[in-house]
């Protein structure tokens, strides 16, 4: 499986920005896919994971970013509206397998900065 984030960018503060991540391979073999993010000095966190339509969101993007998949689920989505410049980090998508244990999948990162 291969992820591919796109979409970063700079915003100013209050603005929008979608995240896209493109799915190839075996990603029928796939069962729950999010997206994490990293700011300088802090470590990875979970910013908003999808599975079989059911969505969850970190409590500092709740009512902001909404997680979705495309009709072929083979594209992973984020948008983030009323962004704030906490939210600056570099972007991470990662698949995660329905075998046990799972097999984690990460693309590489997008560069999302918010600032006037």
């Amino acid at each position: 499986v291969q992820l591919q984030a796109s979409g970063g960018g700079l915003v100013q503060p209050g603005g929008s920005l979608r995240l896209s991540c493109a799915a190839s391979g075996s990603i029928a073999s796939i069962n729950v896919m999010g997206w994490y993010r990293q700011a300088p000095g802090k470590e990875r966190e979970l910013v908003a994971a999808i599975t079989r339509g059911s969505t969850n969101y970190a409590d500092s993007v709740k009512g902001r970013f909404t997680i979705s998949t495309g009709n072929a689920k083979n594209t992973l989505y984020l948008q983030m509206n009323s962004l704030k410049p906490e939210d600056t980090a570099v972007y991470y998508c990662k698949g995660s397998t329905w075998h046990v244990p799972p097999v984690h999948y990460w693309g590489k990162g997008t560069l999302v900065t918010v600032s006037s």
